[in-house]
């Protein structure tokens, strides 16, 4: 009898989508001996003490705090080490948004991005973690690209600016992107000669409009288009939104549907009415109400299925595939279009 609750947990979530994607969290990886704790969270600036790490870790973590996360869930690693796979390990098994790694060597990002594109495409994670100057090109790797970043009486390389980039982007609603988004401690950068190929290759950047500082483009670094990932999933805010909605779906079955419930068609039926009636509630906020946002049974997939086991479903229409439940899977497809932000206008005026 717990499938009426999965309706209502959908109603929830899909409520409070927005607010839980604007509130996300970031896992940070620091290099200090300071304190004798290996992993410490932290929900506002205020519960971080000085005396636990060093100035430079310090204003790492303040930076984080400055793109208003829920939360920062800060692992210590000693100075010595020689990589990340002790605090990677324990972060494995927590739930976070973003990784940032301050101070981060090139070598060493390019074997954290392999890391987090198996997490996401093997794991089916939905981790993502922003970079310094890393070609990755995977929708799960921000590559930020800008260096001699001056705010205040610091001047920061892409590489120690990191946690600041992943503090912003687990702090924005769905409701907007990235784009231009003004981060008004920073004074000067080293600007790019060439920001337009700088956003097409993937790199995330920050300009100068003569005023102010602002990302330039809210992008990912990926940059080959596949039918599975096509021109959307260069996108920053489009990928939250599918990671987000995969998330509520994945552990809403897996809290209230497995192992708790009969495979039965009927039940299959019930489950896939509470996430189109979820997904319905997304739109206007996260997908688009002009769509066919909606899931249903995999015919093709459970057609399959059967056949792999030498059953012949060459009489069987579609209905019938649909009410043959197939052992204890529930083969499920359907189609979504993402919300994206306003960033780009053509005008064209004649007189």
């Amino acid at each position: 009898m717990g499938l009426p609750d999965i309706s209502i947990t959908f109603s929830s979530l899909a409520v409070s989508a927005i607010q839980r994607s604007q509130r996300g969290i970031v896992a940070l990886i620091l290099k200090d001996d300071t304190g004798s704790f290996d992993t410490k969270e932290y929900k506002s600036v205020s519960e971080v003490k000085s005396t636990d790490w060093t100035t430079e870790n310090l204003d790492y973590i303040k930076q984080t705090f400055l793109g208003t996360p829920s939360k920062v869930i800060v692992e210590r690693i000693a100075v010595a080490a020689t990589d990340y796979n002790e605090a990677l390990t324990r972060l494995a098994s927590r739930r976070w948004n973003y990784l940032a790694i301050p101070g981060i060597t090139t070598a060493d990002a390019s074997t954290i991005a392999t890391q987090i594109k198996t997490r996401r495409d093997t794991n089916k994670k939905t981790f993502k973690a922003v970079l310094p100057n890393i070609a990755a090109d995977h929708e799960g790797v921000i590559n930020f690209a800008t260096e001699g970043i001056k705010a205040g009486a610091n001047t920061y390389s892409a590489s120690q600016y990191t946690a600041r980039i992943a503090g912003i982007l687990a702090g924005l609603p769905l409701t907007r992107s990235a784009t231009y988004y003004v981060l008004p401690e920073v004074e000067a950068i080293t600007e790019s000669a060439t920001p337009d190929a700088d956003i097409d290759a993937g790199k995330l950047i920050l300009i100068n409009d003569g005023e102010k500082v602002k990302i330039a483009r809210g992008v990912n670094s990926l940059t080959t288009t596949t039918p599975e990932k096509a021109a959307a999933f260069k996108k920053i805010k489009i990928v939250e939104g599918h990671d987000i909605v995969q998330e509520d779906i994945t552990r809403t079955f897996n809290d209230q549907y497995v192992g708790k419930v009969n495979n039965s068609y009927d039940n299959q039926v019930l489950f896939i009415t509470a996430v189109n009636s979820y997904l319905r509630s997304l739109e206007g906020d996260v997908l688009d109400p002009a769509a066919d946002n909606i899931v249903g049974v995999d015919v093709e997939a459970q057609r399959q299925a059967w056949e792999s086991i030498g059953t012949d479903t060459s009489s069987w229409d579609d209905q019938r595939v649909k009410e043959k439940t197939f052992q204890s899977n529930v083969f499920l497809s359907g189609s979504l279009k993402f919300l994206d932000a306003v960033e780009d206008l053509q005008m064209r005026i004649h007189v």
